[in-house]
């Protein structure tokens, strides 16, 4: 079947992409893994020994960034709905972070005392529909937030995708009343256009944590 022109249109884009192209040369399994990487450099979130859940962890971009910094002294448990290949230093969990039985297998595994972060790149699959996809995009990040309260430690780090618009300051509201600090992070390989933004919040508040 024919591309539609606005597929083409992204396909041109795509493999134009500059960080595409790098990801090729240098190995990495998808663009993305530049925006953790740049986020890493400027907030330290990845060294050696440190405990990681990658929640939408398919392809391995992020994955491959964090179980490559946190060596073999740390661990990443990678989680996704969709098959991953084996990386260094990650566990992978195939299903969904909110399912029961994968959260029963992931616990088997969780250090004690907690991860030190958690990363969420995730995106929904996109409808068209501004409303119904805003809607999606931040059901998954407050689901996200949930799952981090349950495994972070108390001083552990949350890094979430989320898109700028109608819910946006609602979902920051509710960082605030979890974590002692938020800050937004728009990486350069994020592309100018998208309204795409990360949140890092810090520290979570005594009241917050609650158990897996």
């Amino acid at each position: 079947m024919p591309l539609k022109p606005s597929s083409k249109v992204w396909m041109q884009r795509h493999i134009n992409d500059t960080y595409v192209q790098l990801a090729k040369r240098e190995g990495y399994r998808s663009r993305s893994a530049y925006k953790l990487l740049e986020i890493n450099e400027r907030d330290k979130l990845l060294l050696p020994g440190t405990f990681v859940v990658d929640l939408g962890a398919a392809p391995g971009g992020w994955s491959q960034v964090a179980g490559a910094r946190v060596g073999a002294r740390g661990k990443v448990f990678a989680i996704d709905l969709l098959p991953m290949q084996g990386l260094a230093h990650v566990s992978f969990f195939q299903g969904d972070f909110t399912d029961l039985k994968i959260q029963e297998e992931f616990r088997k595994e969780l250090p004690k005392g907690g991860v030190d972060l958690v990363i969420c790149d995730l995106s929904p699959n996109m409808s068209g529909i501004p409303s119904a996809d805003q809607a999606r995009v931040f059901n998954l990040a407050e689901e996200a937030l949930e799952f981090a309260k349950q495994v972070l430690k108390p001083s552990g780090a949350f890094l979430v995708k989320v898109f700028q618009g109608a819910d946006f300051e609602a979902f920051r509201q509710m960082l605030f009343a979890t974590f002692l600090k938020v800050a937004p992070r728009k990486p350069k390989a994020s592309r100018e256009e998208s309204r795409e933004l990360y949140l890092l919040a810090r520290g979570l508040r005594p009241v917050a944590a609650t158990e897996l």
